[in-house]
C-alpha cells in the first residue's frame, strides 16, 4: 500500500440564491472550476448528501460576492470551498463560523494536526476544514530520458540542467520541447510566485526587484530560448503533452492528471529544478468553511462531514488529481497516474533543499494585480527581451504601491514584517 505524505510541514511556516423550495445548500468554490471538474463534484463528489447548488466563482469575484453579502447582512451562501489564502480576508473580518467540533472530530479520524492548525489561519478557533491539497510538479515523456544531461537526477534538477536538456532535445528533435502554461488561463503566475523566485532569491515580495531576481530573470531568458512559444497559449499543459507538442512540462498536478492517467507507462513525474537559493515549491491548500449568517448551516455541516471521509477523499483524488487531507492509505488499484503524480509530490516535499513559499495571504480582492506583476514582468523582459533592470523597477514600484494598498505582511518564504511587506 502507498501512504499519501501530509503536507505536515506546513504548520511550520452572476449570484446563485437558495431556494426556499429545494432547500438546496449553495456551496461556493473558487476550485475545481473548469467544467468537467465541477462536473464530477456534481455528480460524484456531492452524490447522495442532499441538495447541493455547487456554483464556481473566479477568486476575485468570490472576494467581491462575499463582502457584499458580509456588509448586506444577507446571506445566500452556506458554504465556501477556496484557497488558505483566500479564507484569510474572511476570517480577518470575523466573517466565519467556528468549527471546533469538526475539527476535532477530523482529527480522531486521521487529519494531521498541523493540517487543522493551518486552518485556524492564526486564530484561536478553527476557521475552515482543509478540504483537498495539491502542488505543482514537472512531468515528461520517458523518451525525453535519453536527452538528459550527464550525471543529472531527474528527481533533483538544477536550472542549469533543465536548459542543458532543453538544448539537447531540440538539437535532436528540430523543436523546442519545454512547456509552461502560460495562456490565459494557465496558472504561470504561480510558477513565479512559488517556484521560480523562491528558487533564485528565497523570497518573492522583498526580493522582487534584488540583484538575485535579475541573474534569475536572466537565466530564464536562456531557458526560453527551448521553450515552445505555443506555451503563451497553453491553459493546461496535459492537451500539449499527449499530443506530442512538448516532452516536458510543469504544471499544477490537476492539469497534468489527464495526460498522465490515460498513459501513465509513457510519463515520469518529477519535482521542479532548483535555483541558488533552493528548490522552491508552492504547497496548495483548499479548505471548507461556513459564513456566518448562512442559511443552511446544518446543510454545510454535513456537506463538509460528507467530502472528509475518506472513500470520497480518495474519490477526489482518483478523479480530479488534488490530494487526501486525511492520512489515508492510497490503495493499490489507485489510478496510476495519479500514483505517479503523488509520488513527485512526496518527493517534493522530501527534498532537502525545499523552499516552501505558502500562496499570497492578505491580498483581499487584488490577489489578480499581484499576478500581473509578475506576468507583465515576465512579458516585458522574457518575450520582449527589454532591460531586467527597468522593468523590475518599473514592476517593483508597482507591487510596493500594491502592498502598501492592501497593507498586506510578507509570508513565507519572505521574512516576517511588521507592516506591508516591502519591496527592497
Amino acid at each position: 500500500m502507498k501512504r499519501f505524505m501530509s503536507f505536515g510541514i506546513l504548520a511550520s511556516t452572476v449570484l446563485a440564491f437558495a431556494s426556499p423550495v429545494l432547500a438546496q445548500t449553495v456551496f461556493v468554490s473558487t476550485q475545481l472550476r473548469p467544467i468537467e471538474e465541477a462536473t464530477v463534484v456534481r455528480q460524484e463528489l456531492l452524490k447522495d448528501v442532499g441538495k447541493v447548488d455547487y456554483v464556481v466563482e473566479e477568486p476575485p469575484q468570490f472576494a467581491v460576492r462575499m463582502e457584499a453579502e458580509r456588509q448586506a447582512g444577507k446571506h445566500t451562501v452556506s458554504l465556501v470551498g477556496a484557497l488558505h489564502g483566500e479564507l484569510s480576508p474572511l476570517a480577518d473580518k470575523d466573517a466565519l463560523e467556528p468549527l471546533d467540533d469538526l475539527a476535532r472530530t477530523l482529527a480522531a479520524n486521521g487529519m494531521p494536526q498541523s493540517l487543522l492548525d493551518l486552518g485556524k489561519l492564526g486564530k484561536p478557533a478553527q476557521q475552515y476544514i482543509p478540504w483537498m491539497q495539491a502542488t505543482y510538479v514537472m512531468a515528461a515523456r520517458k523518451d525525453a530520458l535519453q536527452y538528459l544531461p550527464a550525471g543529472a537526477d531527474v528527481n533533483a534538477l538544477t536550472y542549469d540542467q533543465l536548459i542543458e536538456w532543453g538544448r539537447k532535445m531540440q538539437e535532436a528533435t528540430g523543436q523546442p520541447q519545454i512547456g509552461f502554461p502560460a495562456g490565459p488561463k494557465g496558472l504561470m503566475a504561480r510558477y513565479f510566485q512559488g517556484y521560480f523566485y523562491p528558487s533564485f532569491t528565497g523570497g518573492v515580495v522583498r526580493t522582487f526587484r534584488g540583484a538575485d531576481a535579475a541573474a534569475g530573470w536572466e537565466k530564464l531568458k536562456a531557458l526560453w530560448a527551448y521553450v515552445n512559444p505555443n506555451s503563451t497559449n497553453y491553459d493546461f499543459m496535459q492537451e500539449p503533452l499527449a499530443a506530442g507538442e512538448v516532452m516536458v512540462a510543469w504544471d499544477h498536478v490537476a492539469r497534468l492528471k489527464n495526460a498522465i492517467s490515460a498513459a501513465p507507462d509513457d510519463y515520469v513525474v518529477f519535482p521542479a529544478p532548483a535555483g541558488p537559493k533552493g528548490r522552491g515549491y508552492m504547497p496548495v491548500v483548499a479548505g471548507l468553511a461556513i459564513p456566518k449568517g448562512a442559511p443552511d448551516k446544518a446543510g454545510a455541516t454535513r456537506v463538509i462531514e460528507h467530502l472528509a471521509k475518506q472513500d470520497v477523499q480518495l474519490l477526489t483524488a482518483s478523479r480530479v488529481g488534488f490530494f487526501p487531507t486525511l492520512n489515508v492509505q492510497l490503495p493499490e488499484d489507485l489510478d496510476p497516474g495519479v500514483a505517479l503524480l503523488a509520488g513527485a509530490v512526496t518527493a517534493t516535499q522530501a527534498s532537502k533543499d525545499a523552499v516552501i513559499s505558502l500562496l499570497p495571504v492578505g491580498l483581499g480582492d487584488k490577489g489578480g494585480e499581484f499576478n500581473k506583476v509578475y506576468m507583465d514582468a515576465f512579458q516585458r523582459i522574457v518575450l520582449q527581451n527589454e532591460p531586467v533592470a527597468d522593468v523590475l523597477k518599473a514592476q517593483g514600484t508597482t507591487m510596493a504601491k500594491l502592498m502598501t494598498d492592501t497593507k498586506a505582511p510578507c509570508w513565507a518564504p519572505d521574512a516576517k514584517s511588521d507592516g506591508p511587506c516591502p519591496v527592497e
